[in-house]
This record gives C-alpha cells, sequence and structure tokens, in this order.
C-alpha cells in the first residue's frame, strides 16, 4: 500500500467517527458557514506579488517533521504582511501534523482566501470545510472518481465555494476537462515516488486550455523556477516547505516575494 492509499484508508475512518458525533445539520448551524467566502481565483488574477499560496503546514509524508511547534497565528499573519494572494492550511492531523484550531486560528486572524489542504473524499468533508471558514477546497483527481470530482465540484459551488482541482499526470488532465473547476494545481512531485520535475509540470500545462488557472504545486525553491513556471503559463505557486523549514517562514516569503517584484 502506498502512502496516498493509507491516507485515504485513514480519511474513510475519520469521516465515519466525525458523521457518528456530528451530523451535517449540526455542522450547518455551526462555525462560519453563513459566512461570506472571498474568491482566491480572483486574488490569483489580480495578484501583484506573483500569485503565491504560501502554505502553513507541520510536517510531510515526504519530509517528515517540518516545523512541529510553528505558530499557526504569527506565520499566517505574517504570510499576509507579504501580500500572498491567500494561504493554504493543512488540517489533516495524522500524515501532516495539522493542531485541531490551525484552521480556525488562521481564519479568524486573517482576511483572504483560505484553502482547506486535505484528502475529501466525502462530501460530508465539503460541508466541514465551509464551517470551518474555507473559501476553497482541495480536490485529488488521484483519490477520486470522475463523478466524485463532478458532485463535490457542485456541491463546493452551491456552498459559495471554490475549487482546487490537483492533477499529476496527462492521463488525469485529459480526464478533469469537463469538470468546473475554478483552479487547476499541477504537482510537481510524484504522489508515489515523491520524485520532483518540473519540466514535467510544464510540459502538462500544455494540455490545458489558455483560460485555466494554473497552479505549480511542490519542490518549488527558487524564484528562477517561479519565473520559469510563469513563462510556461503558470499563474500562481503554492509553496509550503520553501517557507516552513525556517525559523522565520513569513520572513522567507516576504524575501522571496520582494525578489519577485
Amino acid at each position: 500500500m502506498n502512502i496516498l492509499e493509507s491516507i485515504k484508508q485513514k480519511k474513510v475512518e475519520e469521516v465515519a467517527f466525525l458523521k457518528s458525533i456530528c451530523s451535517i445539520k449540526s455542522l450547518e448551524k455551526s462555525g462560519f458557514f453563513e459566512s461570506k467566502t472571498i474568491s482566491i481565483k480572483q486574488s490569483i488574477l489580480f495578484s501583484k506579488t506573483g500569485g503565491i499560496i504560501s502554505e502553513f503546514k507541520r510536517k510531510s509524508p515526504a519530509k517528515g517533521n517540518i516545523n512541529l511547534d510553528a505558530n499557526v497565528i504569527s506565520i499566517t499573519t505574517g504570510y499576509v504582511d507579504a501580500e500572498v494572494a491567500a494561504l493554504s492550511v493543512l488540517t489533516d492531523v495524522t500524515f501532516f501534523g495539522a493542531k485541531p484550531d490551525d484552521f480556525f486560528l488562521a481564519r479568524e486572524n486573517n482576511k483572504i482566501p483560505i484553502l482547506r489542504k486535505d484528502f475529501i473524499i466525502d462530501e460530508y468533508q465539503i460541508i466541514q470545510s465551509k464551517t470551518l471558514g474555507a473559501d476553497v477546497i482541495l480536490l485529488i483527481a488521484k483519490i477520486l472518481t470522475h463523478q466524485q470530482m463532478h458532485n463535490y465540484t457542485n456541491l463546493a459551488h452551491q456552498l459559495g465555494m471554490e475549487v482546487f482541482l490537483e492533477t499529476q499526470n496527462e492521463t488525469e488532465i485529459l480526464s478533469v476537462l469537463d469538470i468546473d473547476f475554478d483552479l487547476i494545481g499541477i504537482n510537481n512531485r510524484n504522489l508515489n515516488s515523491f520524485e520532483v520535475s518540473i519540466e514535467n509540470s510544464i510540459k502538462l500545462a500544455k494540455l490545458l486550455p489558455e483560460s485555466s488557472i494554473k497552479i505549480a504545486e511542490s519542490g518549488i525553491q527558487s524564484v528562477e523556477t517561479i519565473k520559469l513556471l510563469k513563462q510556461n503559463g503558470f499563474n500562481g505557486f503554492l509553496i509550503g516547505e520553501y517557507f516552513m523549514k525556517e525559523q522565520n517562514p513569513a520572513e522567507k516569503c516576504k524575501e522571496l516575494i520582494q525578489q519577485l517584484l
């Protein structure tokens, strides 16, 4: 069993437990469910600082522990001060070390679009995402059926959220072109081998319509890489580890953005 299959199996167990302790009706009466969302698509399109989506995460299966004791408020508000286009906050506890209130604290303290970064395998998680205050959800093509992607995208849109659809290869990209996603991510990292290939992402981006809002994910470690990807049609860049491995992630983010300007 590879890591993605392990994560998916764990999510099935997690969602079953959540459903047993909190109904959908209860979710719809709590948190930020009635709050208006902020468009990440518009924020990326009109970004004056490079379309950076800065990520808050504590660890990952690929890199192990990154910054376990990171302060979510100081880092995310620091990212916003650096004028990023949006935030991404991990909510997976088992594999990414998220704390239960990470997303809540990020939402409470920031007024820019926030992506809920998790492994969504059930409609329950989409409703939960709205309750958490997410503006956009992540759907991963590799772990969902075509019908699930359609249904989950429609539900997210009904709730006022946008959809960030993550792909990794030609087959996945060609299979999702009829889905009404808002952003499409191309993961530079192979989720089976964890190898990173920027060249592969550039090749895959050419399969997408020019109108697609293309986001590069994983393994982005330099201004030169961002500029190369931008020249090849990418609109935004999801960056986590490059910032989070530093003692001051927000300052690293600010430095990168200043080099892009």
